[in-house]
């Protein structure tokens, strides 16, 4: 089979999916994460907590909350109607970790668990701080800051 005919039942046979609609979703349904960030910001500032502190704290209760759906697998049915909008980098991390660990459990805490977990978060942490590095080199070696 060749490309051309692979393409061509490929659209034969998959659906067309709503753009508009899913724009939207993932627009609203990211953006109702983010503000729930800043409430939990601007909560944990009320409690007496520093901007810093409660920037790590909101951290940590954002990626707390999505492995626990995660666990529940009620985030994977968020997700599907949000799409990109659930990638909001910490809840979509926190997922990406998450979801692999859950589903290798089985194989055991070291092989199935620990080997398994970043199967997808990896190749993200990889070129990421690859990518960090470089840059910091570029703007070390040109002294731009």
């Amino acid at each position: 089979m060749t490309n051309k005919e692979y393409d061509k039942l490929t659209k034969k046979y998959s659906k067309k999916s709503p753009k508009a609609k899913d724009f939207i979703l993932s627009f609203l349904i990211g953006g109702l994460i983010c503000a729930f960030g800043q409430v939990l910001f601007e909560i944990y500032s009320q409690m007496g907590m520093r901007k810093t502190t409660a920037s790590a704290v909101v951290a940590v209760t954002l990626i707390f909350i999505t492995v626990i759906l995660t666990g529940f697998r009620i985030f994977d049915k968020i997700a599907k109607h949000a799409g990109a909008g659930t990638l909001v980098p910490i809840t979509g991390f926190a997922n990406a970790v998450a979801s692999p660990a859950i589903e290798f459990k089985s194989e055991g805490q070291v092989m199935g668990v620990g080997a398994k977990m970043f199967t997808i978060a990896g190749p993200v942490l990889v070129f990421g701080i690859t990518a960090s590095a470089i840059y910091g080199l570029i703007l070390w070696l040109f002294r731009i800051y």
